[in-house]
C-alpha cells in the first residue's frame, strides 16, 4: 500500500512536518535531496515554505511542480521517541 500523506506544514530549514493517513507523524529533512532541475529551486526558503500536499497523489508537492514520492517521505520521516 502507498502511504498517503494528509497532512505538512514547513517546520525549519529545510524540514517538513508531515503527518501520514495511518497516523505517522514526524520530520523529514530535505536538505540533501534538493538537487536537480526542479528540487534546486527550493533552496530558496519562500518556494520552500510554499509546500502544500497534493490532493490527488496525496504526497508534497511545490508551485514548480516538484514533488516527491510518499514512499520516500514514509521511509525517511523522524518519528520523535
Amino acid at each position: 500500500m502507498i502511504p498517503k500523506v494528509i497532512e505538512a506544514r514547513y517546520a525549519r530549514d529545510y524540514i517538513i512536518h508531515i503527518r501520514f493517513a495511518d497516523g505517522t507523524e514526524g520530520d523529514v529533512d530535505l536538505k540533501d535531496e534538493l538537487y536537480g532541475e526542479l528540487f534546486e529551486p527550493l533552496r530558496d526558503p519562500s518556494l520552500f515554505r510554499a509546500v502544500t500536499v497534493h490532493p490527488e497523489f496525496h504526497t508534497l508537492c511545490w508551485p514548480n511542480g516538484a514533488d516527491l514520492a510518499p514512499e520516500f517521505l514514509y521511509e525517511n520521516v523522524r518519528v520523535p521517541a
